[in-house]
């Protein structure tokens, strides 16, 4: 564990005294002799002097050797016995004060790093922990008011990056709110061309994942060309721009109305640019259906309502006389008004699932029972133009679905099999899981449809053949219900054509989880 500044000072500080006082009881302890000596020898020579001074003042006449000796007896003796004891008396009185002063050194000492150098270690560490980000913290310092001073600074500033941060928190949390739930597709690119933000419409829009897009360059994205080249105008232009585009995103023509902008920070440095996209599919569509609806529907009304008309003019004219042509002629009349009323009658069930509010019967159904069922309706037609079903069903299948519903989707797509197929050929069907899912395919080996007529097979009225879905009775209306009856189902639709050999039509059904 690393120890503390204050430990460490004090403990430096403390072998710094202890050798110094140790060297100097060294010193003293070497010194002492010296001392000792020059003592006693001039103290005996200040007694001599004084012992002269004495018989010189009384006119004491001594001969030399009397002289001599009397001054020997003030002599004083030096043993080294002496010596030796003198110094080791010193010596413990010496480490004595020493101890003495190294106690008191530490004690003051630690007193003055408590006051001094530990207060600004707790300054220390919490400005530490407030350049982590931890703004919570706070320094507990006491001592001189300089040190008081800069602990409330600290805490004054740390309690001011805290209210910064839950203010930016708050707003960083107000504005991923806003862009996660605001119904437009949201897709903000950087100055070098790399998704920085995007919002969960776009990624559901587009059929991304978050991970698929995030920091990615918007050119690796496969995004439609036209909103490629949208992108690409607003970061040649750096202005402001807006236009309505249309693009097939999953199969599906869609229209979206985008704004975009470039993003300018502090001081006119340019950032990226901002893509937001209405879609307005459903306006353009209304629009369109607005449009079309009277073209199209007294087209296909005018036919069988010219028949009717023709014919029965015709018999009262007199062809009634003729019981063979009244047959035949009425034949016509009663095929006609029976595709009059279907057409009628398909117009009804798209107004009504088209409607708001309309929801379908949920509950767990196994897709094999209704795919038998399915294909039982259907297989007077099949058994017409000598075909046969293959049907390849790997594993039970319980899906959240209204059955008959489900029904009426299932027999429609295979009618369309049949009806679009050569004789003595083979409509595939398949059922599996995959995820979340219940898949069924539906694949046919008939006409086909090009590429950049699939998005439109959905539309109504919408044929691919127009002369052969006419001839078999087809209204043009029953791939439009079927994709409004699977995206109330939640589920949704895929598409897979080639010219010449074929259809795959695949339904996507969310599984019911037991």
């Amino acid at each position: 564990m690393k120890k503390s500044m204050s430990s460490s000072l004090f403990f430096s500080f403390i072998c710094l005294v202890g050798v110094i006082l140790a060297v100097l009881g060294f010193v003293l302890g070497q010194l002492f002799p010296f001392y000792a000596k020059s003592y006693i020898e001039g103290n005996t020579k200040q007694a001599q002097e004084q012992m002269i001074q004495v018989i010189e003042e009384r006119d004491i006449i001594l001969t030399d050797l009397d002289e001599q000796a009397l001054l020997q007896t003030y002599e004083l003796q030096v043993e080294e016995e002496f010596i030796n004891e003198m110094k080791a008396r010193l010596a413990l009185i010496l480490l004595f004060l020493l101890v003495i002063s190294f106690l008191l050194i530490s004690i003051v000492t630690k007193k003055m790093i408590q006051n001094f150098v530990e207060p600004i270690e707790n300054v220390t560490r919490t400005a530490q922990e407030l350049a982590v980000g931890n703004y919570r913290a706070r320094a507990f310092a006491n001592g001189p008011r300089t040190v008081v001073e800069l602990r409330n600074s600290i805490n004054i500033l740390a309690r001011n990056l805290q209210d910064i941060t839950k203010t930016r928190e708050i707003e960083e949390e107000r504005l991923k709110t806003l862009i996660e739930n605001m119904g437009s597709a949201l897709l903000m690119i950087d100055r070098s061309g790399h998704v920085s933000i995007v919002n969960k419409v776009f990624l559901k829009r587009f059929g991304y994942k978050y991970e698929e897009v995030q920091e990615k360059s918007f050119r690796t994205l496969n995004l439609p060309a036209a909103l490629e080249s949208f992108i690409d105008h607003v970061f040649l232009t750096e202005m402001p721009y807006q236009k309505q585009l249309e693009m097939t995103v999953q199969q599906e023509i869609t229209y979206k109305l985008a704004y975009g902008a470039p993003v300018v920070g502090e001081h006119g440095r340019w950032l990226g640019v901002v893509i937001v996209m209405h879609d307005v599919s459903e306006l353009v569509r209304l629009e369109q259906i607005r449009k079309d609806f009277v073209a199209n529907v007294s087209h296909e009304l005018r036919t069988p309502i010219t028949s009717i008309k023709g014919f029965s003019e015709t018999l009262l004219d007199g062809a009634y006389k003729d019981e063979g042509m009244a047959l035949s002629f009425l034949e016509i009349i009663h095929q006609e008004s029976n595709r009059l009323q279907m057409l009628i009658q398909d117009l009804l069930e798209l107004s009504k699932i088209e409607q708001h509010g309309f929801s379908v019967d949920i509950n767990p159904t196994y897709l094999q029972e209704i795919l038998v069922r399915a294909a039982d309706l259907t297989s007077h037609r099949l058994d017409e133009k000598n075909m046969q079903f293959n049907v390849d069903f790997k594993e039970e299948v319980i899906v959240q679905g209204d059955a008959n519903r489900l029904i009426q989707i299932f027999t429609n797509l295979i009618y369309n099999a049949i009806m679009y197929s050569p004789e003595e050929t083979t409509v595939s069907i398949r059922l599996y899981k995959k995820d979340e899912w219940g898949i069924v395919e539906i694949e046919d080996q008939g006409i086909g449809i090009q590429k950049d007529e699939i998005p439109r097979v959905f539309e109504r009225f919408y044929r691919v053949d127009r002369a052969r879905s006419r001839d078999s009775g087809g209204t043009g209306l029953g791939l439009a219900i079927v994709k409004h009856l699977v995206e109330a189902h939640h589920g949704k639709i895929q598409v897979e054509s080639e010219v010449g050999k074929g259809t795959t039509i695949r339904i996507f059904l969310p599984l019911h989880i037991s």
